[in-house]
């Protein structure tokens, strides 16, 4: 089969990708192996060969990835249960003034988003969002959307999250500089598209949130977690993980030192030290036994298994792409258009994002789209890839995303004005994200 037929089989299994998720409601995750086999099949295959890429594909993506998620969503449990992030949000807003909440809620949405889901996220921090705006006399909108968008921006684009390390882990990059590079790109584009924007559209959109919402008292003060110590064990495995980056740069691979920074700064060692002191600082200190901590521990990790298995089959059909020769078909016409690899990776996550909804699935599938070309790309570091490939994920939500009815169903907002302010906001963080990697990796190479 030639190039074009190879790519004609690709537009298919996107197709069908779509159409089984969207249109027949088909889990993303059979969804996904019908298309690997469907691919197989198409490209002629032996059978036993397309079973062994789906195996291959999966344990290759699942093997750190798995022990990472886990771990990530205990320290994000732990924040949860203890109050953290409300303590976050009042120690920020007393420190930035009431007048600048909308800016307070975007830098508790950008580090409370670090450990937790978006889903998550919304759900830990909505009802600390009506508490805020009324005591701050602000529009729901104009404080609303700077969270939402910090949390999404670190969602697609800041390991320890499941699409940014699988990203990371599919493109070989180092996931300590995906970390940095990732916070650097992030924040000037949550910044524009959440408080700058929020403050333009905040008076113009009302919203009707649910009532048991709007009757959540807020936690008595005595009860919260200290600001430092929260911040502290939120940050602590990005730190450690940045960390070895920065002693690579300073020490070089080969200095006799780097064998144990490695060990420390690698994604699972720093994540079970940051569970240890998640269970200390925001658990046992607090009077918790360790019967409790164990039960909240089993809760985070339960919902794990269904965002597991999409990555692994997503993991399954870049292998399939790769071992049935559409990976070179695809190599060979992308490359022939000469366009810059990092606004390459970030539009197809961006057409995936469109199509597809989920900003998991649209990262991961377009990690097996680039990956064929990045050989004739050899100057890239990968990891500026990764963070181009979630810039390219943060934007165009719209009714095919799951995160699209789960803020419209918290916000209570009509479907129009939910798009002129959730939907254009993500988009703005998308592109200003493109444009600030681009300009930061004139400096980073």
């Amino acid at each position: 089969m030639d190039s074009m037929g190879m790519i004609i089989v690709l537009l298919v299994a996107i197709a069908l990708i779509i159409f089984l998720t969207i249109r027949v409601k088909v889990h993303a995750f059979v969804s996904l192996l019908l298309a690997c086999l469907f691919i197989g099949f198409a490209t002629n295959m032996n059978l036993l060969d397309i079973l062994k890429s789906i195996e291959k594909g999966i344990g290759g993506f699942l093997g750190m990835l798995a022990p990472i998620l886990a771990l990530g969503a205990i320290v994000g449990k732990m924040m949860e249960i203890s109050g953290g992030a409300e303590r976050l949000a009042r120690t920020m807003i007393r420190v930035m003034g009431k007048r600048n909440t909308h800016w307070a809620m975007m830098v508790v949405g950008y580090i409370c988003g670090i450990p937790v889901f978006f889903q998550v996220g919304i759900v830990l921090l909505m009802p600390l969002l009506f508490c805020v705006a009324i005591e701050a006399g602000m529009s729901l909108v104009m404080i609303g959307i700077p969270m939402i968008i910090g949390l999404l921006t670190v969602h697609c684009i800041v390991p320890p999250h499941p699409a940014a390390t699988a990203v990371a882990i599919g493109l070989k990059a180092d996931i300590g500089k995906v970390i940095l590079y990732g916070l650097i790109v992030g924040l000037p584009a949550a910044m524009v598209a959440g408080p700058i924007f929020g403050k333009l559209v905040g008076s113009k959109f009302t919203l009707n949130p649910p009532e048991h919402m709007l009757k959540k008292e807020p936690t008595p003060e005595e009860q919260l977690p200290g600001f430092g110590v929260t911040l502290l064990t939120i940050l602590f495995p990005l730190v450690l993980m940045i960390s070895k980056t920065v002693f690579e740069f300073s020490l070089g691979k080969d200095h006799p030192l780097m064998g144990y920074i490695n060990f420390i700064g690698s994604p699972v060692m720093a994540l079970l030290l940051a569970v240890f002191l998640a269970y200390w600082t925001l658990g046992l200190n607090r009077g918790m036994n360790m019967e409790k901590l164990q039960k909240f521990s089993e809760k985070a990790i339960g919902p794990m298994a269904a965002i597991l298995l999409v990555i692994g089959a997503s993991g399954a059909f870049n292998q399939v792409l790769m071992d049935s020769g559409i990976g070179g078909a695809i190599k060979s016409v992308l490359t022939s258009w000469h366009i810059n690899p990092l606004i390459l990776a970030w539009c197809v996550a961006a057409v995936m994002r469109f199509a597809v909804g989920g900003a998991t699935i649209a990262m991961i599938t377009a990690v097996g789209l680039v990956n064929p070309v990045l050989p004739m790309y050899p100057g890239v570091d990968p990891a500026l890839v990764a963070v181009a490939i979630g810039a390219g994920a943060i934007g165009f939500s719209h009714v095919n995303d799951p995160g699209f009815w789960f803020v419209k169903e918290y916000f209570g907002m009509k479907m129009g004005d939910l798009f002129k302010t959730y939907t254009l906001s993500t988009t703005i963080a998308s592109v200003l994200g493109l444009i600030t990697l681009l300009i930061f990796s004139q400096f980073v190479g």
